[in-house]
């Protein structure tokens, strides 16, 4: 297991997979995507060529063996060419394979363009953390750079399962598609300046990150700033000064975010009582940890239950 915590979120990348789409599209044509909140989209032109547009990110070209990511699920064009009028997405009509993957065929019959493209979600606390931080677009161009050859060789095959579809092809893509997005976010922290600013530096800090990796182990656990700053090897005034310098919030703010994101997630998930999850982000009571839900998000954890269906009556 990873002894660090950037190791722990790298661990961590799992990809829920909201939609895979492989995309044949013949001149002219054009596809606008809309904002998509809390998805991470990406495209792979497995073949020909085409131009993105990404809302306060400008254009680019995308060759054959490109890929692509939009972190924050910002709007963006995918056009032939610049200038070609654009459909919006959910306007195209699609052939539906199975419940996460699909094929849109569009166009006015022209040279043909192959894209995968895709809509995932992350499904953990610390790799939310570390999305954050991502530009608003990542972009990785290595079809015949050996240099990337994990790239190289997944882009290929990728491109083939595109142009011959066989059985099981769907399934080889998506599994294709999350290990490129992933691969690409580890490139990105190995080669960018950013990477060692705001939560990822701390995350590298040798004391700070101590404390992180604690507080992301047991969330529950009572944690003091005294507590945090002896996992730290620090004093209590130093540590808490390093941590609101790296992090950008106080300790204990941190915690109480990270326990509130982790609730919020168990409550959708489960039918636990309130009181058990109260419990087991370290509330002694539902009434402290409804208090300090509401503040987190401006409803009462309750709000999140689905209501329970209408009992059949005796017939």
């Amino acid at each position: 297991m990873p002894t660090d915590l950037l190791g722990e979120v790298l661990h961590l990348l799992r990809l829920t997979g909201t939609l895979y789409c492989r995309a044949e599209l013949t001149a002219p044509w054009g596809v606008a995507v809309p904002r998509l909140d809390e998805l991470m989209t990406f495209q792979v032109v497995t073949s020909g060529r085409c131009v993105l547009e990404v809302d306060g990110a400008g254009s680019r070209v995308l060759e054959q063996g490109s890929l692509t990511l939009i972190p924050h699920g910002t709007p963006h064009r995918l056009r032939s060419a610049p200038g070609t009028p654009t459909e919006p997405l959910f306007d195209i009509p699609v052939e539906r394979i199975s419940d996460r993957y699909e094929v849109l065929r569009h166009g006015g019959g022209g040279d043909l363009t192959q894209v995968a493209y895709g809509a995932v979600r992350f499904d953990h606390l610390t790799a939310h953390r570390l999305v954050r931080q991502l530009p608003l677009v990542l972009h990785v161009d290595a079809w015949d750079d050996d240099a990337a050859g994990w790239l190289h060789s997944t882009l290929r095959f990728m491109a083939a399962e595109a142009r011959t579809p066989r059985a099981g092809g769907e399934t080889v893509i998506t599994r294709l598609a999350d290990i490129l997005v992933v691969q690409a976010i580890r490139s990105w922290l190995d080669s960018a300046p950013e990477a060692d600013q705001g939560w990822l530096a701390a995350v590298r800090d040798e004391h700070v990150g101590r404390a992180l990796l604690s507080i992301h182990r047991a969330p529950e656990h009572p944690w003091t700033v005294a507590e945090l700053a002896g996992q730290a090897h620090l004093s209590r005034s130093a540590f808490a000064a390093r941590f609101t310098a790296l992090v950008g919030e106080p300790a204990m703010r941190y915690l109480t975010e990270c326990r509130m994101q982790l609730a919020r997630a168990r409550l959708r998930e489960t039918a636990e009582p309130l009181s058990t999850v109260a419990h087991s982000f370290g509330y002694r009571s539902e009434a402290a940890f409804s208090r300090a839900f509401k503040r987190a998000f401006g409803v009462p954890p309750g709000s999140l239950r689905r209501p329970a269906a209408p009992a059949m009556a005796p017939g």
